[in-house]
């Protein structure tokens, strides 16, 4: 989209505010310093912006003026110098919006058991944020949620101030796009895509992203930008859904579910792999598509691909328990008592992210069912399962189980050493590919 000219902000609010991004005199605030929240701050601070992070967690302001990074993708040497030379900081204050020209809400939206969007921190964001509101503020919501909430939620609460959407303030809706542990795309180089509540919302997004991001994608709206969102990741776990149930039924079959969806793959149109596994985890494709089914239910339509696929999905963890269990019986041994060692617990590969893990799943289960469960995962050192503290151990360990069971394929873990040592291994990733061994049982 070519960029337009000042006199396109018919407000003078909008020509300064313009002009400030222009020029990176703006001063950028990001509340919310998690995934999605730091790697914006950072390279909006690396663009030649001064950037404030808000947070609630004073273990999260103090590490990032320390220039100690927590998130993976966002290394400690990326982030000292910013914070040394007075381009990032972070602060527990709202009232820190009173100096601000932009303001961008990354914080986190969960399901609620019923679920049903918790909408509550974004609410308690707007609130802090409504106490310092001021003319000339850029706002953008970047949290996932349903289409309706940057209009239907967010700007009665902005507008309670008396000042007018797009012409003393400017609202926008852009879909966060991460994926933590991806080499090639991160933060800068992801296509934003941003909607505003007026035409001049949407074109001061799109100004504001274009200095430090290399691709933005304007929309008509903010319904469709939040939709957008929506439909990603509900396309994945729907497709998800189809690679696990082929699986169910190439189980049923004796058939290898990995050796058909390679062959399918060599299809040069038409087809997309996607693979099945443990169960989905992460913050996005478990939960987001049930916003969707959330908002459509209120319209009265079933979002019935929605529904199914994630019944499907939510069933892969009891699969794979049972599949150790059939392992197990074959070697004349019973769940009960039995050691099972767990390969990787965060909720894919190389990163230490357990938001929604299948893993903990997998391991309730079959501690319920009366195994000793043990796990190695390089990236999570420790966890908290059903009340009992687990540590991370050796790789090693898995020759003293009685079944090794592959649920998060980290590229640093021994493979072949790992079947070497293991009596009895159940790959749920396809790890193993390329290795034969009557050990090994595979998703």
């Amino acid at each position: 989209m070519t960029e337009l000219p000042l006199n396109t902000f018919p407000a003078a609010t909008a020509h300064i505010l313009a002009e400030k991004i222009r020029t990176k005199r703006a001063r950028v605030g990001v509340v919310g310093l998690g995934y999605v929240g730091l790697p914006l701050a950072v390279e909006f601070a690396k663009a030649g912006f001064t950037v404030t992070g808000i947070d609630i967690s004073e273990e999260k302001v103090r590490r990032v003026n320390a220039g100690d990074s927590y998130i993976g993708d966002i290394p400690t040497a990326t982030l000292a110098p910013l914070v040394e030379s007075g381009r990032l900081c972070a602060t527990t204050d709202f009232s820190a919006v009173l100096e601000l020209d932009t303001i961008n809400i990354c914080v986190p939206t969960p399901l609620r058991k019923t679920k049903d969007p918790d909408m509550s921190f974004i609410v308690s964001s707007c609130a802090e944020i409504a106490r310092f509101f001021h003319a000339g503020l850029l706002v953008i919501l970047e949290s996932t949620t349903y289409p309706g909430t940057t209009d239907e939620l967010v700007l009665p609460m902005l507008a309670k101030s008396g000042l007018q959407v797009g012409q003393d303030f400017y609202l926008c809706f852009s879909p966060e796009r991460v994926d933590p542990g991806n080499p090639k795309y991160q933060t800068a180089n992801i296509p934003k895509v941003v909607g505003g509540c007026t035409p001049a919302c949407t074109e001061m997004g799109r100004l504001f992203y274009a200095q430090a991001l290399e691709q933005v994608v304007p929309v008509s709206s903010t319904q469709v930008a939040e939709m957008v969102k929506l439909m990603e990741n509900t396309f994945r776990m729907i497709n998800i859904g189809l690679a696990n149930e082929m699986a169910l039924m190439c189980d049923r079959m004796r058939i290898n579910v990995w050796e058909v969806i390679d062959a399918a793959a060599t299809k040069p149109f038409g087809f997309m792999p996607f693979y099945p596994g443990p169960g989905l985890g992460g913050h996005c494709i478990p939960i987001d598509p049930f916003y969707l089914s959330w908002k459509t239910k209120q319209a009265g339509i079933e979002a019935r691909f929605i529904e199914l696929a994630g019944y499907i999905n939510g069933q892969m963890p009891h699969f794979v328990v049972d599949k150790v269990q059939d392992a197990l019986n074959d070697a004349s041994k019973p769940v009960k008592g039995s050691k099972i060692h767990v390969m990787g617990v965060a909720y894919k590969r190389d990163i230490d992210d357990m938001r929604e893990s299948p893993a903990l799943d997998v391991m309730m289960l079959l501690q319920r069912r009366g195994a000793i469960v043990t796990y190695s995962d390089p990236h999570v050192p420790r966890l908290h399962l059903e009340g009992v503290d687990l540590v991370s151990v050796p790789e090693s360990a898995a020759a003293a189980a009685d079944c090794v069971v592959i649920i998060t394929d980290h590229h640093s873990f021994d493979y072949p050493g790992l079947v070497e040592r293991s009596c009895l291994i159940v790959d749920t990733r396809n790890a193993l590919k390329g290795i034969n061994s009557t050990k090994i049982v595979r998703l």
